[in-house]
């Protein structure tokens, strides 16, 4: 299933044996029907913020039992006993576990333990209980009363003050000051119990949530049939402060009353839970803020939830269909923290992965509806996300850690057919947590089986933006504002089963002006959503007009400032210092085996701006810091093409002999060129650097797969760019065949002039000549103004009768005379008047088939 349930604890494998133990040491009565019954009532009350389990249940007698469960020692024990057959509804114990808060009423006489009876007391008791000693009534009225212990530290808080909550079914919350002292060494005792303060936290709410991770109540009110969203920070020593106010665009009655991680209580009606509102809020360690609505439950084909994105600045509203209609309807949805995700889920019906990182784009959300495995298999009980990513099935008792199924998620990229499911899942499983390099293998290796299909995105480019942003996305707070996550900017295909709505919403106003740890992060969020008049994610065309002025310069032999392309230089070398660092094993391609300035000057432009980009938007964070940051970022894009280029050379099993010239193309090499192709094209769209040496072994593959016409076809149009080193290779490499000769001919011809100079000189043929004189004509003759001539043209007896090129190469001579140093070339002083006549007859004589 798309799920994966790791469990933390199980109430019958961790608790059942320990209670068999005891009888089976006379602690306790009765035989093996009596642990049934046990088993029967047994049932988790709460779960604490440093981890410990909180149960209870009742023997043949109907005394209630208090256990505790401590997740660290993996170790239970006894709390408390009430001989008396009681009913809980809420149970807290402190961190010392020398103080028990409990809320309880009378069972009734029908032995139904899901109702509270009109007129039945509910009794809040405040016990001590290291040793066993005084119980305190702190209530005692006819509506339930829940409790809860404030854990300011998760180990160590002063141990002579306890604080707790009393959250009353009359929508108020108070907080107890509880001080207790030691006597007769070990008892510990509450001090002045007849006297404890309390204050007033809050009151009129319609629902709370407790965080018991992060000590946060959040609770809603209503002000003018407005729902208004309060959150209460609870910090180590007795202060409380209101953090914000955030207006919900809901309909919440004023006789309606939720509540939400206060424990489980069995008294509340679950027919009554399902037409009840679901609403719940969750948070991340980036600032995120999302709060969760379903309303009431109306039967039909479809269900409607809404999710409030606070720290993106709007919500959505999703309507998704319900798929198999006529199977049993669960009691409500279910919605589970899963960090970067939301899991929202009917199982049998529908279930829906949603993206809280980056939302806007639906297609970044996966949506599943009907009878598919990875909605058939979820848990038909319903689970209660306690903090972060730990949930709890109050029904069987169990405590999970809830992560993304990767093994099931890649499955699933393999056997979707839709585009949406793809891109959705392609995120989903570059998020989850484990071994990077095996999910990038996988979806390389599917990214391999299905680029030539058509799709509505480009596989290779999200391949490449998503996996390079989750490379570095942790190790910083922001990156998601500075760093491209998609290659896409919009998507306008429908999404089967679902319809959604987006709406702008009226941000949270922070009620405090001093902020640390979350609440910094989620404050910052709100003032980029309010002050960010651009968009801050980096794009790399900003360096595109760089980059062109650059080879522009070198094409042209100018000079520019040596001092700036060399620092540019340097930034490429350390990138690839990076690469070269992160892959220790051998390649089975030669890249980064050439020098090929033209791309490391674009790897340096990049590592350029990308530092200049977040030292503007990074405060705070060190220079040094950020440097690595980019380096490992433009390294790992690299890689990532690198990775792609040697998984289809192993799949194809391409051998050594590939990188030649004078060998005949196979299909396999036909299909890694065409893939080749598809990553440079993918590269060029967003101008992002490919490795040193991929442009060699493009136009190496490329020879041997295309026929002529083909071939200067993408040379011509820029598909295959030209190398020194791949074109000085394919001059020596090739003997001067006819064919051998059209195809050197043709590759000369387009090549740029100062490689072009270098290349002739390697090719003894009368071609060549004929290119070098060429150039070397065209050089003299660039300046040249026609003066009028007084002499007759003198013939020497080695003159050849042939008037028009006597008359050319005595032009050419008088030139060269006259000024022998601006006109000669660098590295060809062997080429003259002379060298031109004698090409120019050897290659007349060549045409002429003489």
């Amino acid at each position: 299933m798309a799920l994966r349930l790791v469990a933390d604890f199980d109430l019958r494998e961790e608790v059942l044996p320990w209670l068999r133990a005891q009888r089976a040491a006379g602690v306790g009565g009765g035989g093996a029907d009596a642990l049934e019954d046990i088993y029967q009532s047994l049932r988790v009350l709460n779960v604490e913020r440093n981890g410990n389990i909180i149960y209870t249940y009742k023997d043949e007698k109907g005394h209630v039992f208090f256990g505790l469960h401590d997740c660290q020692a993996r170790q239970n024990q006894h709390l408390y006993t009430f001989e008396k057959d009681l009913q809980v509804i809420s149970c807290s114990v402190n961190s010392e576990k020398t103080l028990l808060a409990a809320s309880l009423v009378q069972s009734t006489k029908e032995g139904k333990k899901s109702e509270l009876q009109p007129g039945s007391k509910c009794l809040t008791l405040l016990v001590e209980i290291y040793p066993i000693n005084n119980v305190k009534v702190l209530k005692a009225v006819d509506s339930c009363i829940w409790v809860q212990f404030l854990y300011p530290h998760v180990e160590n808080h002063p141990f002579s003050e306890n604080h707790l909550l009393l959250i009353s079914e009359e929508k108020y919350i108070e907080k107890f000051h509880i001080h207790v002292t030691q006597e007769d060494g070990n008892k510990v005792v509450i001090k002045n119990s007849g006297h404890l303060r309390r204050e007033r936290v809050t009151e009129d709410f319609v629902w709370a949530q407790w965080d018991m991770a992060e000590q946060r109540l959040y609770y809603v009110d209503l002000k003018q049939s407005r729902s208004v969203l309060k959150c209460i920070q609870f910090y180590a020593n007795e202060d409380f402060n209101l953090m914000f106010e955030a207006t919900l665009d809901i309909s919440l009655s004023k006789s309606g009353f939720g509540l939400v991680n206060f424990g489980c209580n069995d008294l509340q009606d679950k027919e009554k839970l399902s037409k009840h509102f679901t609403l719940c809020v969750f948070t991340n360690r980036t600032g995120s803020l999302c709060v969760c609505y379903s309303p009431k439950f109306q039967s039909g084909e479809q269900i409607t939830y809404s999710v409030f994105y606070f720290h993106k600045g709007h919500s959505k509203t999703f309507t998704a269909a319900l798929g198999s209609v006529d199977s049993q309807m669960p009691k409500d949805i279910t919605f589970l923290n899963l960090d970067y995700y939301l899991a929202v889920y009917l199982p049998g019906h529908f279930f829906h992965l949603l993206n809280i990182q980056h939302p806007d784009l639906v297609c970044h959300s996966l949506f599943l509806t009907g009878n598919k495995e990875a909605i058939d298999m979820l848990p038909h009980d319903p689970l209660q996300s306690l903090t972060a990513s730990l949930v709890l099935d109050w029904c069987s008792g169990k405590l999970c850690r809830v992560f993304l199924n990767q093994s099931y998620l890649l499955q699933f990229l393999w056997n979707t057919k839709l585009d949406c499911e793809k891109m959705a899942v392609l995120h989903c499983v570059l998020s989850c947590a484990g071994d990077a390099w095996f999910r990038e293998a996988k979806i390389i290796q599917w990214i391999s089986e299905n680029i030539f299909a058509y799709h509505s995105f480009d596989l290779i480019q999200e391949f490449i933006i998503a996996s390079s942003y989750w490379s570095i996305y942790p190790k910083t707070s922001n990156m998601d504002k500075l760093l491209p996550y998609s290659s896409l900017i919009s998507w306008d295909t429908e999404i089967p089963g679902l319809a959604h709505v987006t709406e702008e919403i009226t941000l949270p106003l922070m009620k405090v002006h001093s902020f640390k740890g979350y609440w910094e992060k989620l404050n910052a969020n709100l003032e980029y959503i309010r002050y960010s008049k651009s968009h801050l994610r980096y794009n790399n065309s900003v360096i595109k007009r760089e980059w062109h002025r650059l080879i522009s310069e070198k094409k042209n032999n100018k000079r520019g400032s040596n001092a700036y392309v060399r620092n540019i230089l340097d930034n490429a070398t350390k990138v690839i210092s990076t690469l070269e660092a992160r892959h220790l094993g051998p390649r089975l391609i030669p890249l980064f085996q050439e020098e090929d300035k033209c791309q490391r000057l674009l790897i340096g432009l990049m590592v350029s701006e990308l530092k200049d980009h977040l030292l503007r938007h990074l405060q705070g964070v060190e220079k040094k810091k950020i440097e690595q940051m980019v380096l490992d970022y433009i390294s790992k894009l690299l890689d990532l093409i690198c990775q792609i280029l040697e998984s289809c050379w192993k799949k194809h099993n391409l051998q050594p002999w590939s990188l030649h010239f004078n060998m005949q193309a196979s299909a396999a090499e036909f299909a890694v060129f065409h893939i080749m192709t598809r990553l440079l094209e993918a590269a060029n769209s967003l101008f992002l650097p490919l490795p040193p040496g991929f442009h060699t072994l493009h136009v190496i593959l490329g020879v041997r797969c295309l026929p002529l016409h083909n071939l200067l076809h993408y040379i011509d149009s820029g598909v295959l760019l030209l190398t020194e080193t791949a074109v000085t290779r394919l001059m020596k490499d090739l003997d001067n065949t006819e064919q051998n000769q059209k195809l050197k001919f043709s590759i000369i011809v387009r090549l740029p002039p100062l490689i072009g100079q270098k290349i002739c000189q390697l090719w003894d043929h009368p071609m060549s000549s004929n290119i070098i004189s060429r150039n070397h004509v065209k050089r003299l003759l660039q300046h040249y103004k026609k003066q009028p001539r007084s002499s007759l043209i003198n013939k020497s007896s080695s003159s050849i009768d042939f008037l028009p090129l006597n008359y050319f190469i005595e032009i050419l001579t008088d030139i060269e005379s006259s000024n022998q140093v601006l006109y000669t070339f660098e590295g060809h002083d062997n080429v003259d008047a002379k060298f031109v006549e004698e090409a120019a007859l050897k290659h007349s004589t060549m045409l002429l088939g003489l």
